[in-house]
């Protein structure tokens, strides 16, 4: 497999500076800074793209998951809200809510459910971060 790679730029203090963040193969590239990060500033963040991520990874692993099943679906759209939080060790990333519907023509609600948590569980995402975060699922279809 091959080695993902991303950077960051940051120019100037903390609270005053700023940077961009770019993918490494040019699909992203985006201002960020102190107030796009801590406040409602324009720009992005390092938890939005933790979200962006979260959000791809899961979609792609319960349409796996949904076909595998025989259940190819027409459509899978994902939200990852990244909650980002003071706790004692400092500032961290405590939560992610993954709220997804699917168009899937033929499943039921039962099976839909029980695939969406085996991707919550299985993507490679959601086992990279919930050592560390909750990660809470709302799966419905559309």
């Amino acid at each position: 497999m091959p080695i993902r790679t991303a950077a960051a730029r940051w120019q100037g203090n903390l609270t005053e500076g700023s940077g961009t963040i770019r993918t490494g193969k040019g699909g992203y590239e985006g201002n960020y800074s102190f107030k796009s990060r801590f406040e409602e500033g324009e720009g992005t963040n390092p938890e939005e793209l933790i979200g962006a991520a979260h959000a791809g990874c899961f979609s792609m692993a319960f349409s796996k998951g949904l076909a595998d099943a025989g259940h190819t679906p027409t459509s899978v759209e994902t939200t990852a809200k990244v909650h980002f939080d003071k706790t004692e060790a400092g500032m961290t990333v405590t939560r992610i809510d993954l709220e997804t519907v699917g168009d899937v023509p033929g499943i039921d609600e039962a099976e839909f459910a029980k695939l969406a948590e085996a991707a919550k569980a299985n993507c490679p995402i959601s086992r990279l971060l919930s050592p560390g975060a909750e990660i809470t699922l709302s799966a419905r279809l559309s």
